[in-house]
């Protein structure tokens, strides 16, 4: 089991918390912020990196 402790514990925090925002934030509807939420929650590295290649992105409105 990997244990995060630390500097690196604190940027997986914040980096996951950004990833979850970002889902909730999106376009997508329910059931696929439900499977990446779950996907961030339960494989902090391996999840937040997934989501970060395929996951939905928040609106953006062009300006």
């Amino acid at each position: 089991m990997l244990e995060y402790a630390g500097v690196g514990g604190f940027i997986v925090l914040v980096l996951n918390i950004w990833a979850l925002v970002s889902i909730v934030g999106s376009g997508a509807t329910t059931g696929p912020k439900v499977l990446w939420t779950l996907l961030v929650l339960v494989l902090p590295i391996i999840g937040f990196i997934v989501w970060l290649l395929a996951g939905p992105r928040t609106g953006k409105v062009a300006a």
